[in-house]
């Protein structure tokens, strides 16, 4: 099930971040260009909370997937020849989209992105957005796979400490 997140499920959400950094850490293999103890944290799961915008996958009381569902398109969003015409108001974006290491090749992430679509479809949206790492492979080879459009790829200075290239992704949800 996923659901909208809880003040209850914060630890859960904040050890499946560091889970996630502390993998890359030990075996060497990056898919993020996070960092940990900058982004994503605790802190950021308590913004995102207090927003309204943090969603949690869950089976069984443990939480196995978290995501950030908004409309806010990062500065850079303005350098992508977006292909999908849409107002501001009329896109959703798919922000910090996780699943805990230990819940991987479970199909996890497409069901995160399916619920994304259909609560976005839910708020009037016509459009999804998001961007990832350009060397996220497996984010990379997942959207496309899930009918996503590459629309192009931009510089980004995330969280103002990240310069990093990122490729940038829509489906019409209509």
């Amino acid at each position: 099930m996923i659901r909208p997140a809880t003040e209850a499920d914060l630890a859960q959400v904040g050890a499946i971040y560091d889970a996630i950094l502390d993998q890359e850490a030990a075996t060497g293999v990056v898919y993020t260009n996070w960092r940990k103890g900058a982004y994503p944290t605790l802190d950021t799961a308590r913004t995102v909370l207090a927003a309204g915008t943090l969603y949690v996958g869950e089976e069984d009381g443990r939480i196995w997937g978290v995501v950030n569902l908004n409309g806010e398109q990062l500065p850079e969003y303005d350098d992508i020849p977006w292909s999908i015409a849409a107002g501001r108001e009329q896109v959703g974006v798919i922000h910090t989209l996780c699943i805990h290491p230990g819940q991987a090749g479970r199909g996890r992430g497409r069901e995160m992105v399916a619920f994304c679509e259909a609560a976005a479809r839910a708020q009037g949206k016509t459009v999804i957005r998001l961007d990832t790492w350009e060397h996220n492979v497996p984010a990379n080879h997942l959207y496309p796979t899930l009918d996503y459009h590459f629309a192009g790829a931009t510089e980004f200075f995330f969280q103002g400490y990240i310069h990093e290239i990122l490729n940038c992704y829509e489906k019409s949800i209509v």
